[in-house]
């Protein structure tokens, strides 16, 4: 598939995704590059920002099976995972749970104890979950989009370090301008009820035939070089206990591949790395205690990194 159809096809998403959120066109932007990317997806913000909404509206205009999973102290693996049960006939058979689905939204993600976010991190990783000896493939696409609650820790797990390091992207969606928020209580008092339709704008196969064009994305091998450099310096910076991994580079060059298909190119620039650095690096870093008791966090890591780091020139075509 061309530049040039996608954009198209992004263009219609981006309408479709409209009829349901008011503004908000950079976080839409970066959730579409992410499940382009076939990557999972943590959004951390406050409640009442419209993130279930947003995952809610991804899935119908692409035509993907959505499920939700409330996540809770009380949450146990084979509630998301599902069971073996005996049926009328006597045989046991495997009744799939929410996770079999194209976009499951894990809302409150960190409210979840330890045996869950285990069996969660099998499906993210390895595409399958287990249920007692037998292990079953999940359906593909297969896209979490967890929710995260930054300020509320009362009842909540620490996500595990290789989780984190599991989702492609941290994204934070942040409050509406006024327009946006008037905009939101108008759209609301002429609909007249709360259900908000969002048309279908892809089918499933066709959302996949996207996905699998991003890996004929041109990367210039200076393009590479340049995310070496950038996650490198992150594990340089005095400040970090632990940098960015390889996985944050291959995070990274997935990204800026799908970036550049979104804006028409067959090509990475270097602009499509920089775009993405932030929210594909700063969750990978540890920050060392006392810059942490300074406010300084990853994000400003890795902006440094940007600052600091060589911006290679690679030919436009």
């Amino acid at each position: 598939m061309d530049g040039a159809t996608t954009r198209v096809r992004m263009d219609r998403i981006r309408e479709a995704v409209h009829a349901a959120i008011v503004g908000r066109d950079a976080v839409l932007d970066q959730i579409a590059v992410g499940l382009l990317a076939d990557g999972h997806l943590l959004l951390e913000d406050l409640p009442g920002l419209g993130k279930t909404l947003m995952a809610k509206s991804f899935a119908q205009a692409l035509g993907l099976k959505f499920q939700r999973i409330q996540f809770t102290s009380d949450l146990l693996p084979h509630d998301i995972t599902g069971t073996e049960i005996l049926e009328e006939d006597r045989q046991i058979r495997f009744r799939p749970g929410p996770l079999f689905a194209n976009l499951v939204l894990a809302d409150e993600i960190n409210r979840a104890p330890p045996k869950v976010q285990s069996a969660l991190l099998e499906a993210m990783q390895e595409y399958q979950v287990t249920s007692d000896r037998s292990t079953y493939p999940l359906d593909r696409p297969f896209l979490v989009l967890a929710t995260e609650n930054p300020l509320e820790l009362e009842g909540t797990y620490p996500l595990p370090e290789a989780q984190i390091d599991r989702f492609l992207l941290r994204l934070r969606v942040g409050y509406p301008t006024i327009e946006e928020e008037r905009e939101i209580l108008k759209r609301r008092r002429e609909r007249k009820h709360e259900m908000v339709e969002v048309p279908r704008v892809l089918t499933l196969s066709e959302f996949q035939e996207m996905q699998r064009s991003v890996e004929e994305v041109t990367v210039d091998p200076s393009i590479e070089s340049y995310i070496v450099d950038l996650v490198r310096a992150t594990r340089d910076d005095p400040r970090s206990e632990v940098g960015a991994s390889p996985r944050g580079s291959l995070a990274l060059i997935r990204i800026a591949r799908a970036r550049a298909l979104v804006e028409g190119r067959d090509y990475v620039l270097p602009d499509d790395v920089k775009s993405y650095a932030v929210p594909a690096l700063a969750h990978r870093i540890t920050v060392k205690a006392e810059p942490w008791i300074r406010g300084i966090r990853g994000e400003e890591i890795v902006r440094v990194a940007l600052e600091r780091t060589t911006v290679p020139k690679v030919p436009s075509a």
